[in-house]
């Protein structure tokens, strides 16, 4: 597993920030000027990357009304909806593309894009874009697995509704064209998805059996999930944006709106930080707090001759005498000299 990969610059990796990547998809709505304002959105929230979907209805489906080709009607989104009609409605030109990524690249963004055929990847690649992902649904086409890979850019494979075998055989793929740019994610292909569906404790069994970068591509709502999911080692963290999800959308039901894009970041960058080190004992932010600890003080004024007892030598803070279990050690011993109220009991006092 590469520690470290690069896309657009941006370092990724369990060291470095969580890297976010806002999906548009068909949040546009139709509408280009919709769609360079959600960029700017983007880049507002701080999130490092903004992704973009790269198909037509003609290279998803075939313009057939058949049963194998529509949704089911019970889909919470889009009941018995013609996957023509829906992709028609989602995609996002193809003449849009190079002025989305110039503004995403002009305001600080790395802009990239799954492609779903190999006409997408030849498009993509005269944009010169850094990074191809891998839409769950064609994880099975190794083919196109083998063409993203090969153009020997870091690749991105979601894995929705995938075994392990289906991941394992995409990620042999890529890695046979000399690719160890490779980042899987963690995905249920549900719009949206059941947050007790994520099973997110798979994260490290992936990042282990593969021995890649694991990530999330949530579907939820919020971003509870996306935070666990850091918890378990995620160093990716996909979620689809718009700018209102009252403005309607093939993916707004799912998506996140600006203000929450940017608590994502904020907070993904929170789990991360917090994870720390696998040690145990005192934080260097704990210094100050240390010498308030317990410990044993002379609390009376006392005299020579004066026996030890619970009334002048008591546990109490700060720091700066012995443990407090020791008073049972020193107890009914006599005190050599005088000693004021307020000393710290040492053994120099006796």
């Amino acid at each position: 597993m590469k520690d470290t990969i690069e896309i657009g610059g941006v370092p990724i990796g369990a060291e470095h920030q969580p890297f976010v990547i806002a999906e548009m998809s068909g949040n546009h709505n139709g509408d280009l000027e919709r769609a360079l304002d959600i960029v700017r959105a983007v880049a507002e929230s701080g999130a490092q990357a903004l992704k973009l979907q790269t198909y037509t209805a003609d290279t998803m489906t075939l313009n057939l009304d058949l049963p194998a080709f529509r949704l089911p009607s019970e889909h919470e989104l889009w009941s018995n909806a013609r996957l023509y009609d829906l992709y028609e409605e989602a995609h996002t030109p193809w003449a849009w593309h190079e002025p989305i990524f110039e503004l995403a690249r002009s305001l600080g963004l790395v802009a990239f894009s799954s492609a779903f055929d190999e006409t997408a990847i030849d498009f993509l690649e005269k944009l010169e874009v850094p990074a191809y992902k891998v839409a769950s649904n064609e994880i099975g086409d190794l083919t196109l697995v083998q063409e993203m890979a090969q153009t020997g850019k870091p690749i991105i494979i979601s894995t929705g509704s995938a075994t392990l075998t289906d991941i394992d055989a995409a990620v042999r793929t890529a890695r046979a064209t000399g690719n160890e740019q490779i980042i899987v994610l963690s995905c249920t292909a549900s719009y949206p998805a059941p947050p007790e569906q994520s099973n997110l404790r798979g994260i490290p069994v992936l990042r282990d059996a593969l021995d890649v970068q694991v990530g999330l591509s949530d579907h939820t709502m919020g971003i509870g999930a996306a935070i666990a999911a850091v918890a378990l080692g995620a160093t990716v963290i996909e979620k689809h944006v718009t700018l209102k999800r009252v403005d309607g959308g093939v993916d707004s039901a799912f998506s996140l709106q600006p203000e929450e894009l940017e608590s994502l970041v904020e907070n993904t960058r929170i789990a991360q930080l917090a994870l720390g080190r696998p040690t145990i004992g005192p934080k260097e932010a704990e210094q100050n707090v240390l010498r308030f600890r317990r410990s044993l003080y002379v609390t009376q004024h006392v005299r020579a001759g004066d026996p030890i007892t619970r009334e002048n030598v008591r546990s109490i803070r700060p720091a700066g005498g012995l443990a407090p279990h020791l008073f049972l050690e020193i107890e009914g011993r006599i005190f050599p000299t005088d000693v004021k109220a307020g000393t710290p009991f040492t053994w120099d006092l006796l």
